[in-house]
């Protein structure tokens, strides 16, 4: 049986890794099930999903994301900080100022070059939608109170006490699925720190327990803000995997995030 040689590159941005293929030059036809074999960490290349970086009709180019279980996201902003990588490095672009179509709507890359390479890209991940500030999740086995958020994908962001005692392998999952959330949730766990920087773990729909999550700070900053929990609008979130930086101007609108964006390697798989 023949097989065909697919490009891919390796890429992460705060520890949220996924492998990232250019479908103009190598259309793939099966990516749901592509994501979760390619993604598994043992049989594949290991990852936490699988994006598509395609040609578009409405914008310079487009995204496609699945996560590792095979689920299509709206939006990542992780992924599309890496995105604006890759294009540039690879010369698919030689803009700095660059705009991306996502299920969630066409978002601005603003591309941030040093020595002829992009290492840190800021994305406009659009107008949050606050759904409530104060929801309770209930259920047999979890009892929590916290923001509900879309920032083009489904957040759920509950300050504690301190992130590190919280299980997060074991209480994401119940409030994912929770019946109040008909799509499924991304779970953020926060606390504001001294410094006024915030501190956050993420449970990724779709992915579990990742490194990272670009939505999910935006989410959680807006949170923090929409409560008067930091005094100011241009806050640092640091996760499991790196910190990224949040802008959110309420008379704006939009939320703004910066991340560096890493290569880790590049590959060749056969499909």
């Amino acid at each position: 049986m023949a097989h065909t040689l697919i490009e891919f590159t390796k890429m992460h941005s705060s520890g949220n890794d996924y492998i990232y293929v250019n479908v103009i030059k190598y259309p793939l036809a099966n990516p749901a099930e592509l994501s979760v074999r390619w993604s598994a960490a043992h049989t594949g290349i290991g990852s936490d999903g699988l994006v598509l970086i395609g040609a578009s009709a409405v914008a310079d180019f487009s995204m496609r994301m699945f996560n590792s279980d095979g689920s299509e996201a709206r939006m990542c902003g992780n992924a599309a900080i890496c995105v604006g990588k890759f294009l540039y490095d690879k010369k698919l672009t030689r803009s700095t100022d660059v705009t991306l179509e996502t299920l969630s709507g066409v978002r601005e890359l603003r591309l941030h070059v040093s020595d002829g390479a992009v290492h840190n890209v800021t994305v406009n991940m659009g107008r949050p939608y606050i759904r409530d500030l104060d929801m309770a999740v209930q259920s047999a086995a979890v009892s929590v109170i916290g923001a509900a958020i879309s920032m083009g994908n489904p957040h759920f962001v509950i300050y504690v006490d301190d992130v590190a005692t919280v299980g997060l392998a074991r209480v994401g999952p119940l409030i994912e699925y929770h019946s109040l959330f008909e799509d499924r949730t991304n779970v953020e766990f926060a606390h504001v720190c001294a410094d006024g920087t915030i501190r956050m773990r993420v449970w990724e729909r779709g992915s579990g327990v990742t490194q990272g999550c670009g939505s999910g700070a935006c989410a959680t900053v807006v949170a923090a803000i929409a409560r008067g929990r930091v005094p100011h609008h241009c806050v640092s979130v640091q996760m499991d995997g790196g910190t990224v930086h949040v802008q959110w101007e309420e008379s704006d609108g939009s939320a703004w995030l910066t991340g560096r964006a890493v290569s880790v390697y590049e590959g060749v798989i056969a499909v």
